[in-house]
């Protein structure tokens, strides 16, 4: 082992000895140790794009630290690594490149990994995964097909974003002013048929289980049931004159009913689609509004468009007649694609009747005096008192619920219903670089699931893109198969899944990475769930949200034992650089290569854990590196001067009031770090207290130096304080820590030492420090005897002289002792 230079810290040379033991010693191989309680950390797997950004970073040294601080916790920690690897991105830099997408995916994990490694992430790389691997996949396929039989699996057509030069389905944020994003085409709101995992069936469980998830944030917690949804209504129909058809709509308002004056439908709607056939204005409108995105967020502010398709609906109550329009403020994709208006009392319905010159009738007044209506303003909300509704007149809203849904239920025109805000979840997509469905359709016997043996269906690696479309579907060596059941000519499916059912199952996977013969084993109950995971918020909803489902049909499979698949959640800020988040297009963006090249890998860790808690955004600070940088230098410089020889044990009942105040601190710091890395998860705190700790050895060091350093103890209490520097430092700047803890004589690795306990002894100080307050704001301070009493407390605080500055000429109203804390003399 190397002697660390006392004259300069050179990190590359530093990083690359820890690395070396690291990797010879395979020091972060996770087994299953039934004697130790387990810890799995897990922060969400990259798309590999080819390189690290600060992001990357960031989030992967979040974990690292906690599952370093773990480890020396006593517990056996579970950190693996691996790859999103499908993916429309590979697509399309596959067409730039003229390459196919699996050689730029395997190439660029290849570069990522090497990435991660000088950065000194504690992965057990022995576990890694490739979501693109058939070996992963094909459990996947396995998994879906249980689905099937299980009838959680179906297809229907459904409306998408179609690019018709691409060939190609497109998420909303795809869709640009009615363009595909790449292409540039005119998209067009196309029906096709889509396979669809039953994920409503869950939908009260993942709303219910939500509760037990008290180590999530609650804003997330929160964004998930707002996007469930749940919602108690009443389903109720208008008949259509002229139509044999009725008009389903679920309202959560029925106490309203009596205030409707129009229907509106979506633009897909049947009756739509008829009135356009007789009407080319309509038929104009309709398609139109094919090729304009529409996702539920835009609808609060979007300008309401519609028109009167001549048809009338029947109220179910009073008989009369409203008319019925196709507006673009009604989606087909959210409940049957109508919806009752009534624009006295919802907003949205106002304005387009104020646009369109329809009625607007108030059959709701306020229930108090205080609170004004005035429909010639805006549409009243409110939930109050039923007035112009017949024989419901005077009912408040619960009353109202309950009397009209059993009127309409009596008639057989209406029920009371749940309703979830929640879809089922689409997971066909026409894309080529994605995992096979594992279905043949054949002409005789329907969808059929590829038998066991069969699996996996392997994707095609070896294409190139010569034009749009995927690859898969001109290709009839792949599609062109026989039937399982009948023995018929059949095909393949040629849609892939949806690269949210990869990230959904993953954790899961790492494992029982290495079972051939199933999906998990028994060592999935061992890990799971995880304990710690980390991933940004804007994954709160759908990555998460779809990983609790998976959890839910992986349970009920017999799989796993468990209800959920992460026990704490860590939602990490934003890298911002000049307020704005990093990003190429903006060139704001700092290589973390280039920094480890010039600082090293522990500069950039220490800066990203010291910047900003980690679920605040991270303001990118030159400077704030380079003070990194300067930090470790100085305490580089401070360890290699430090004598390790001949240290002796510390006598504390001899110590002077200097040495028990640095081992005081010693240890407080030891208990503050401890809370800090694992209870409270506020590193930057941490990182503050032991360069405060450092800060107080260098003032001892001066204060107490003598020509020969002779004091054996000073030496002594000095060592305990730069042990305890590199030991809670070591999570944070592994590298620079493990070869310091051999300078201070150490033959153990820093990584196998155990996390040391505080002294209570040395935390029991006969002299404390107490603020002084004078009407509740500080003045001053005082160093008295820890038994001090009240009243000579009281006598010291009022002659403190910045104190009397501020009670002199006033009268002393009482003085509030907090023991141990603080006096707070209150004056008039």
């Amino acid at each position: 082992m190397s002697t660390p230079s006392e004259s300069q810290y050179q990190p590359q040379q530093v990083e690359a000895e820890a690395q070396q033991y690291w990797d010879s010693n395979e020091s972060f191989k996770a087994v299953e140790d039934s004697n130790k309680d387990k810890f799995y950390c897990l922060a969400m797997f990259p798309y590999p794009s080819g390189h690290l950004h600060m992001g990357h970073v960031r989030n992967y040294l979040i974990g690292d630290v906690i599952s370093r601080f773990q480890r020396m916790q006593g517990k056996n920690v579970l950190q693996p690594m691996g790859w999103d690897a499908f993916g429309l991105p590979a697509e399309n830099a596959a067409m730039q490149r003229k390459t196919a997408p699996a050689t730029w995916t395997w190439s660029n994990i290849d570069y990522m990994r090497a990435q991660l490694k000088q950065l000194g992430y504690a992965y057990d790389w022995s576990r890694e995964l490739a979501t693109c691997h058939p070996d992963y996949y094909r459990w996947e396929q396995w998994f879906f097909t249980r689905l099937f039989e299980k009838g959680l699996v179906y297809k229907k057509e459904a409306e998408v974003n179609w690019d018709p030069v691409d060939q190609t389905v497109l998420a909303n944020e795809q869709v640009v002013d009615g363009r595909g994003w790449r292409s540039g085409a005119l998209v067009e709101r196309r029906k096709i048929p889509q396979w669809f995992i039953r994920i409503t069936a869950y939908a009260q469980e993942l709303l219910d289980d939500l509760d037990k998830l008290d180590g999530w944030p609650e804003e997330v917690r929160t964004m998930q049931a707002n996007w469930i949804g749940r919602s108690e209504g009443v389903e109720l129909s208008f008949a259509v004159e002229g139509s044999d058809e009725a008009l389903s709509v679920y309202t959560t308002r029925p106490d309203t009913l009596m205030g409707v004056t129009y229907v509106a439908v979506a633009p897909q709607h049947p009756l739509a689609t008829q009135a356009a056939a007789s009407s080319s204005a309509i038929a104009d409108f309709v398609e139109q509004q094919s090729h304009i995105k529409v996702a539920e967020a835009d609808m609060a502010t979007m300008e309401k468009l519609g028109m009167d398709t001549g048809f009338k609906a029947v109220h179910p109550v009073t008989g009369d007649t409203v008319p019925v329009y196709v507006a673009n403020f009604v989606l087909m994709a959210y409940g049957s694609g109508a919806v009752m208006a009534v624009p006295g009392h919802d907003q949205r319905d106002y304005e387009f009747a104020r646009k369109y010159g329809l009625d607007i009738r108030q059959v709701v007044k306020p229930a108090s005096d205080d609170v004004s209506c005035d429909l010639d303003e805006k549409a009243f909300t409110d939930k109050g008192i039923l007035i112009n509704s017949g024989e419901f007149d005077g009912l408040n809203f619960e009353q109202a619920f309950a009397r009209i849904e059993a009127w309409l239920r009596e008639r057989g025109k209406g029920e009371k219903k749940i309703n979830y805000r929640l879809r089922d979840w689409g997971v066909s997509r026409q894309r080529y670089w994605g995992a096979p469905i594992p279905i043949i359709n054949c002409s005789s016997c329907g969808a059929v699931p590829v038998p066991e043996n069969d699996l996996p269906v392997i994707l095609p690696e070896d294409v190139s893109f010569t034009d749009s479309g995927s690859p898969i579907k001109k290709m009839p060596e792949f599609y062109q198969t026989t039937c399982p059941t009948c023995g018929a000519d059949a095909e393949r499916e040629t849609d892939t899944f949806d690269t949210f059912m990869e990230s959904s199952w993953y954790y899961a996977r790492y494992t029982s990475h290495d079972l051939k013969t199933g999906m998990l084993d028994q060592r999935a109950d061992y890990w799971l769930p995880v304990d710690q995971y980390i991933g940004g918020i804007e994954h709160a909803i759908l990555h998460l949200l779809y990983a609790r489902f998976f959890h839910k049909l992986m349970r009920d499979e017999g799989l796993i034992g468990s209800d959920e698949p992460f026990k704490r959640l860590l939602t990490q800020g934003m890298v911002l650089k000049d307020g704005t988040k990093m990003s190429k297009s903006k060139g704001n963006t700092v290589e973390p290569a280039t920094l480890i090249e010039q600082y090293g890998a522990d500069t950039v860790r220490l800066f990203t854990m010291f910047a900003a808690p980690p679920n605040q955004s991270l303001e990118w600070s030159d400077s704030g590196v380079e003070g990194s940088a300067r930090f470790l230098r100085k305490l580089w410089r401070t360890m290699t001067a430090h004598d390790a020889s001949g240290i002796v044990g510390i006598d504390a009942p001899s110590l002077s009031a200097e040495q028990k105040q640095l081992r005081f601190k010693t240890h407080s710091t030891l208990q503050k770090v401890a809370d800090d890395f694992g209870r409270r998860q506020t590193f930057n705190t941490a990182i503050a207290a032991v360069m405060e700790l450092v800060n107080t050895i260098h003032k001892f060091q001066d204060d107490t130096a003598t020509p020969d350093a002779a004091n054996a103890q000073d030496r002594s209490i000095v060592h305990e304080a730069l042990e305890v520097v590199l030991l809670t430092l070591s999570p944070i700047v592994p590298h620079f820590c493990h070869v310091l803890w051999h300078h201070l004589g150490h033959q153990q690795a820093i990584i196998d030492h155990p996390w040391p306990a505080a002294d209570k002894g040395a935390l029991e100080q006969d002299q404390i420090q107490l603020v002084i307050q004078v009407n509740g704001k500080l003045r001053g301070k005082l160093d008295v005897a820890k038994d001090t009493e009240q009243k000579t407390l009281e006598a010291l605080a009022l002659a403190d002289l910045n104190v009397q500055k501020f009670t002199e000429g006033k009268t002393v109203r009482k003085i509030i002792v907090v023991p141990g804390k603080l006096v707070n003399i209150v004056v008039s």
